[in-house]
């Protein structure tokens, strides 16, 4: 099967899931311009996955946008340097439970079932179009190079501005979905008081946009010892690097990855159940005690360059910059370095998203929600934010700022209160249906009322007559012959008009007379019994 065969299966599939067709969401406007349902900042995987389910849900008032170009959203073809992905082949989840939306069913239509035997993992690039493909078989559309830059309550919606090449939007909305990553509750960042005295073009971020082959015949220093440690480490080596030394204040490389052992379903579909206590504990052995270890092929990645050494126990102390080069103290010794990759994560820290600072103080975090038991503080969990069932912001006092309600933090930061469902590959097949039902159910509920009236008022009949069915299909050519009279009354252009309309009906109803029309509908076992007692 090919690519375009596939495709075309795939929107076959979805029209025999098209029921219910009705799109159902109560029209809303701000000063006569219309309101969306939902604006989804973010279009990469999280994103792309949350339009399809809203969708699925009959839900089409959204918007999606990304800041980057088209091709550019999410981190595959910017810093994600790894050859293959960390999670295992066989994962599912933005497809919804449609076999011919799978990465799998993609692979195989465009390599080859026997391609698709031969990995073990799927490489990242390959990810990466997968999703492009997404994208485009589901007609999701996403308005790149557009940022959120700010977000504000407006009575009943969010007030959402949104800055475009050539101006800037102010968008209502009634929900937004912040879609936005690993980084989407902080930022990616170097430790400051390390890099306050280099000059920009003397390090870089594990996240940045780093020209590796401009490291050709250089000294690289690496801080840190998770996954992208050695990705980046491994890239420098392949560019060409003279030398690669992987720092790290720990006293061995991690070898256990947590987030393997999460990946069943009771962790991924009910951790946010668990109390406050449960889902601290839990978060703080996985994100403090059992860092996220290079997968086995990355470290052979860098093993295999006799140019490469790891040193443990070595924490930096302070970075001086001097003739062109990074002078590192550390407490196993001093190196000098003509180039510094920080590979030290994300910081936490929700001060800063610019598109929050108007709100950011009402939002509440867990530091404000939760005492943990002594001996048991977190200051990283502490920062992170305190969300609802659906993902949703919490008040940081409770009843001051309902409008939270209203934003959804789709982004690693909800990993303490709702487990590995937000921007992970391996949990979004439970945390996008978790956030697509939130959605749809606090959509529903705040127009109950009106949703109410529109049943009072609905008067469509189910059951059209009491006749037979001969003697109505008679009655209504008895009347289209009464029609025929009227119409020898109207003037020549009008009675033209109308003869070629009645020919038209005519030819239906002699149709419907050959072939009688009956409404069929289907009945409960207990139907026929109730019409016998009636007989």
């Amino acid at each position: 099967m090919r690519v375009t065969q596939l495709s075309d299966r795939v929107r076959r599939e979805l029209t025999y899931l098209s029921y219910p067709p009705r799109e159902w969401t109560v029209p809303h406007s701000k000063d006569g311009v219309p309101v969306l349902d939902v604006l989804i900042v973010g279009g990469g995987q999280s994103g792309l996955a949350t339009a399809f389910g809203l969708k699925l849900e009959r839900i089409t008032n959204i918007r999606v946008i990304d800041r980057s170009p088209r091709g550019l959203e999410g981190p595959w073809r910017r810093f994600a340097r790894m050859k293959e992905l960390r999670t295992p082949k066989e994962v599912t989840g933005i497809d919804f439970g449609i076999p011919s939306l799978t990465a799998r069913a993609w692979y195989e239509a465009k390599f080859g079932r026997r391609a698709w035997e031969r990995i073990d993992r799927i490489p990242q690039e390959i990810w990466r179009s997968y999703l492009d493909w997404y994208r485009d078989v589901l007609d999701i559309i996403v308005e790149n190079e557009v940022e959120l830059t700010s977000i504000e309550p407006a009575g009943d919606f969010l007030l959402a501005h949104l800055r475009r090449p050539d101006r800037i939007e102010r968008v209502h909305t009634r929900k937004i979905v912040l879609a936005t990553g690993f980084d989407g509750s902080g930022s990616w960042r170097a430790p400051q008081p390390l890099v306050a005295d280099l000059p920009a073009e003397r390090y870089a971020h594990s996240a940045d946009d780093i020209d590796f082959h401009r490291l050709a015949g250089k000294r690289v220093g690496v801080l840190g010892v998770g996954a992208s440690a050695f990705d980046n480490a491994a890239s420098a080596l392949e560019a060409g690097a003279a030398r690669v030394d992987l720092c790290f204040r720990r006293s061995d490389i991690p070898r256990v990855n947590p987030l393997i052992w999460m990946n069943f379903a009771g962790m991924f579909g009910h951790f946010g159940e668990l109390s406050d206590l449960e889902r601290w504990r839990f978060m703080r052995h996985i994100l403090e005690e059992l860092p996220v270890p290079p997968t086995q092929d990355t470290f052979w990645r860098c093993r295999r360059f006799e140019n490469f050494a790891w040193h443990a126990d070595c924490a930096w102390k302070s970075v001086r910059d001097g003739a062109g080069v990074a002078t590192v103290e550390t407490s196993a010794g001093t190196f000098a370095f003509d180039f510094i990759i920080f590979a030290t994560g994300v910081e936490t820290n929700l001060s800063a998203r610019s598109e929050l600072a108007p709100i950011l103080h009402q939002i509440a975090l867990w530091r404000d929600r939760f005492t943990p038991p002594p001996g048991e503080e977190s200051d990283l969990l502490a920062r992170h934010p305190y969300l609802g069932a659906a993902f949703e912001f919490m008040e940081r006092r409770p009843g001051s700022a309902p409008f939270l309600g209203r934003l959804h933090n789709f982004t690693f930061g909800a990993m303490p209160s709702l487990g590995l469902t937000g921007a992970a590959i391996t949990g979004i097949k439970y945390g996008v249906r978790r956030l697509v039902n939130g959605l749809a159910r606090d959509l529903f509920r705040e127009d109950s009322a009106a949703y109410y009236q529109d049943l009072l008022t609905y008067a469509v009949p189910e059951l059209e007559t009491l006749e037979s069915a001969y003697a109505w299909v008679s009655r209504l050519g008895s009347e289209a012959l009464s029609s025929d009279k009227l119409i020898d009354q109207l003037d020549p252009a009008m009675r033209a008009a109308f003869r070629g309309a009645l020919q038209s009906r005519n030819s239906t109803d002699e149709s419907a007379a050959t072939i009688p029309r009956q409404r069929v509908r289907a009945r409960s076992p207990g139907d026929g019994s109730k019409e016998q007692k009636h007989k």
